[in-house]
């Protein structure tokens, strides 16, 4: 009977995303010093402090806080949508088991992928808006682009949860999170352009960034913030987050009902 309601029913993520949003009213004191604290803390400290320094050179053609402030900006969204799409993903399979108790309800396997992304989804919103905010009052808003900000941080953000989901869904063992943080999140922070130019690395780092998320995200957020063209066209960079993450949801789909049905 199940089967055949789940069969006949139209696509409804938002029973798991009104899910999560319950669970986060419990947890989200948590969460402000990662979200909002700590990036405010490092946009002082780089932009300002150490960008005291690097403004001495004038090699980048603007101050170093508005240089740095936009690629923190995608730097946060990245982090918050992969720290979502890995811990309470891997925990909704083998901690607290939710995901099987979704299953067993009318819900199929897409509905539970799709509000689990939105939840992330508003996750990474909240925190752009509050960060741009920052932003704002640190005075790096440059352009009227910059109202672009946050649906660009939600692409981003789509880009890299999507794929993390499907590997947080196919995997036994959070120690495979060290791996990840390990050889993707930490050097695509620290090469993606967030903190200098790209064209200043070697050649296979340099196209090792070029295929990073993180890059495009970068390049969208600085030439929004600052008025600046982009190294590819705007459009560019938004199809190749959007392939991302259209092919993270798909295998997601098929990671989630395959785990779901063993």
């Amino acid at each position: 009977m199940t089967t055949a309601i789940r069969a006949a029913a139209r696509p409804n993520p938002i029973p798991v995303l009104e899910h999560g949003l319950m669970m986060y009213r419990r947890t989200w004191r948590g969460s402000l010093l990662s979200t909002f604290l700590l990036p405010l803390l490092f946009l002082f400290g780089m932009g300002v402090s150490v960008g005291s320094y690097v403004d001495l050179g004038g090699r980048l053609g603007v101050p170093y806080l508005d240089y740095i402030a936009p690629g923190l900006l995608a730097s946060t969204a990245l982090q918050v949508a992969i720290g979502e799409a890995t811990w309470p993903i891997l925990g909704g399979f083998e901690w607290r088991r939710h995901f099987y108790a979704m299953q067993a309800s009318p819900l199929r396997s897409q509905d539970i992928v799709g509000g689990e992304l939105l939840f992330i989804m508003l996750r990474v919103g909240g925190g752009a808006v509050g960060y741009m905010i920052a932003m704002a009052a640190f005075g790096t808003l440059h352009s009227w682009w910059a109202v672009t900000l946050v649906p660009i941080c939600l692409l981003l953000g789509a880009s890299v949860a999507a794929p993390v989901v499907a590997f947080a869904a196919s995997i036994k063992s959070d120690n495979m999170f060290a791996l990840l943080y390990r050889f993707a999140v930490i050097p695509m922070t620290l090469f993606a352009g967030v903190f200098f130019p790209v064209d200043q690395l070697p050649t296979l780092v340099r196209w090792a960034a070029y295929v990073s998320p993180l890059w495009h995200g970068v390049e969208l957020c600085r030439g929004a913030s600052l008025g600046w063209p982009t190294v590819l066209p705007a459009i560019g960079h938004v199809l190749y987050l959007a392939v991302w993450a259209a092919v993270g949801y798909y295998l997601a789909r098929a990671r989630f009902h395959k785990r779901l049905s063993t």
